[in-house]
């Protein structure tokens, strides 16, 4: 035990100290005369909370929840379900939005000695959170949508028109501005639900058309059923990428084994086992492995190369890397996954 609490050194090249950590103590001169390397290249707490997200969140939420209303009382009057589903789908995503955008603002905030990393995640799990709500809006419009097939209703398809053209209008606006905003998982769950907005009301819009010029009212109910399945769609990829992070799954643009081959062909590296790559937040990864060196006296040289190496090849610059010499026996109760050396 006391070997390997010698072998750990930690280096955070940050403009701000870990809490409960004394910066002072991470210097140059450790890191030579111990063994591990820590190395933070970011701020913990920095998340896609720039004021242009915060603001486009706000304009969106405006923008959604004042026309909602008006769809809404629009929808009841003209007796059209795909308006009163768009308008539904709209107070949802005022909703949502009201979410990211409260997230957005917990993100911000800096580590504590309670959350080290800070609170990026916030945001993730608004953008799951918005996804749920989404699939629950799927089931809705579905259900009532079978109901009206079943059991026709008059609509008035020149009201349903007049008001689904000024909507898509409103979510082109809205998905105009998120679009310039910052990108991260809770912004795209946010774009999400405004564009499956507009797909509603350009389902709206054709629906409304059809009944003008024809008469035939289950064109309503259809196109909401289909506007559904799109947004099904979208909604579960946002929900599988935002379990992903909350598992800590590797990101899927990154291969775990040719991260692993990569290590262990750094000069000086024998191999490497206790490999983990996981996402800190939607955009930031983290790595920490154990390293066998050939000779421990080579280790700075080793570390900087690493650390370069996964920057540049993989963007992760969150790394602890621990070395040992000479290499490590087996390990018989642990579940390890071991990477040999160069092939």
């Amino acid at each position: 035990m006391r070997e390997m609490s010698d072998r750990h050194a930690h280096d955070h090249p940050h403009d701000r100290p870990h809490a409960g950590v004394n910066e002072g103590t991470h210097d140059r001169r450790r890191e030579r005369s111990r063994g591990s390397g820590h190395d933070h290249s970011h701020d913990h707490g920095r998340a896609s909370t720039t004021p242009s997200a915060r603001q486009a969140l706000a304009w969106a939420l405006a923008l959604t929840a004042v026309f909602a209303l008006v769809e809404a009382a629009g929808g009841w009057w003209s007796g059209s379900l795909a308006l009163l589903s768009d308008a539904g789908h709209m107070l949802t995503d005022a909703a949502a939005l009201g979410l990211a955008l409260f997230a957005n603002r917990i993100a911000a905030r800096p580590p504590t000695r309670r959350a080290s990393y800070g609170y990026a995640r916030a945001e993730v799990i608004a953008a799951f959170v918005n996804a749920l709500l989404l699939l629950a809006l799927v089931v809705f419009i579905v259900v009532e949508a079978v109901r009206r097939l079943l059991a026709p209703t008059p609509v008035a398809g020149a009201a349903v028109l007049a008001i689904a053209i000024a909507g898509l209008v409103v979510n082109l606006v809205s998905a105009w501005i998120l679009s310039r905003a910052t990108r991260s998982l809770n912004t795209h769950g946010a774009l999400l639900h405004v564009l499956s907005d507009l797909l509603g009301s350009a389902a709206a819009i054709v629906a409304g058309a059809v009944i003008v010029w024809t008469g035939w009212t289950p064109i309503d109910p259809i196109l909401s059923i289909a506007v559904s399945l799109l947004i099904l769609r979208s909604t579960w990829g946002l929900m599988a990428a935002s379990i992903g992070v909350l598992m800590e799954r590797v990101p899927a643009h990154l291969d775990f084994d040719d991260i692993g081959r990569a290590l262990a062909r750094v000069d000086g590296i024998t191999g490497v086992h206790d490999l983990h790559v996981w996402p800190m937040s939607a955009d930031r990864v983290a790595l920490s492995a154990h390293v066998a060196l050939a000779d421990g006296g080579d280790w700075p040289e080793i570390l900087a190369a690493a650390r370069s190496m996964l920057a540049e090849r993989y963007n992760i610059e969150h790394t602890t890397l621990q070395p040992s010499w000479p290499a490590p026996p087996r390990f018989s109760r642990r579940r390890v996954i071991p990477i040999s050396g160069k092939p």
